[in-house]
């Protein structure tokens, strides 16, 4: 009786430290990932997305949005994700207008999960330390204090 008692609280905690880490977004290089060929170069892309700490990797879903201040005004691009040669793993396509300022708003999806990042780029490509990452759906007030950070506070 003593054994089974051991053996299930062995696979509680290993189940527990398995549930433990919570679903996020991590963000790279363009070049950690593995592209199939022919669907974009890897110099068009801004970086690399992957989803961390998700049961379903394969069905795990990220949109993002470019988010930027052109010339004063306001602007918003759709983003394409390119989807890497392994499950959950995408490169971000630079669709966004070279001049103005601009932030990345990523959001993914694991199931009932969400996490997103707000991923500032500057004239040689993405800014990871000035990132910021959410256990859930950044707000637009965090993704306008981004780009306000990113413009010196004018918008």
């Amino acid at each position: 009786m003593e054994m089974v008692k051991i053996t299930l609280f062995a696979l509680a905690l290993v189940a527990s430290s398995a549930w433990g880490k919570d679903f996020s977004l991590t963000i790279g290089n363009p070049v950690a990932v593995a592209l199939p060929d022919g669907v974009v170069k890897k110099k068009d892309a801004g970086m690399a997305v992957r989803v961390e700490n998700c049961a379903d990797v394969a069905n795990a879903h990220v949109t993002a949005t470019a988010e930027g201040i052109v010339n004063g005004a306001r602007r918003s691009v759709p983003v394409r994700l390119v989807p890497a040669t392994t499950p959950g793993a995408f490169a971000v396509s630079h669709d966004w207008p070279l001049e103005g300022a601009w932030v990345v708003h990523l959001t993914g999806h694991c199931g009932a999960s969400t996490a997103s990042a707000v991923v500032p780029f500057g004239p040689v490509g993405f800014l990871r330390e000035s990132s910021k990452f959410f256990p859930r759906a950044a707000t637009a007030a965090e993704v306008d204090a981004v780009l306000k950070t990113l413009t010196g506070g004018a918008q």
